[in-house]
């Protein structure tokens, strides 16, 4: 699957997958009926539900005989979490610049801005000096 990423929080939409994820991270392993004992959804919905989460690879599914067991995958959730630490190191560099402009003393924002003003009134109408 080309973007993982998108995949896993495309499969995190809903509350019900979320609560899924929960469910089978408490355990190592469970059926789609086990898990539809848990929660207030039928088994075939709980199954469609763990069939998105196969399809975003979060989950791995092994049959036994007539069951299917369902286990947690975590190298796609790992691949989310790396891209928002990084999304959120940009921000983090952002709302620190912006800090910095917010303290600075006053007086040099009121400097800089009649420097920028000045430089402005210097050229005509035309754009011409």
């Amino acid at each position: 699957m080309a973007d993982v990423v998108g995949a896993v929080f495309d499969a995190l939409a809903d509350r019900n997958r979320r609560a899924l994820i929960g469910f089978l991270a408490e355990r190592e392993t469970a059926t789609a009926t086990e898990l539809a004992a848990e929660l207030p959804l039928t088994r075939q919905g709980v199954a469609k539900h763990l069939g998105t989460l196969w399809e975003a690879g979060l989950v791995r599914r092994r049959r036994r005989g007539r069951e299917t067991r369902y286990r947690l995958t975590p190298e796609p959730m790992t691949e989310a979490m790396e891209w928002m630490a990084a999304v959120g190191a940009q921000w983090d560099e952002r709302l620190a610049a912006l800090a910095a402009h917010l303290a600075a003393p006053a007086e040099k924002v009121t400097r800089e801005r009649a420097e920028e003003g000045a430089a402005r009134t210097k050229t005509t109408r035309r754009g011409q000096p």
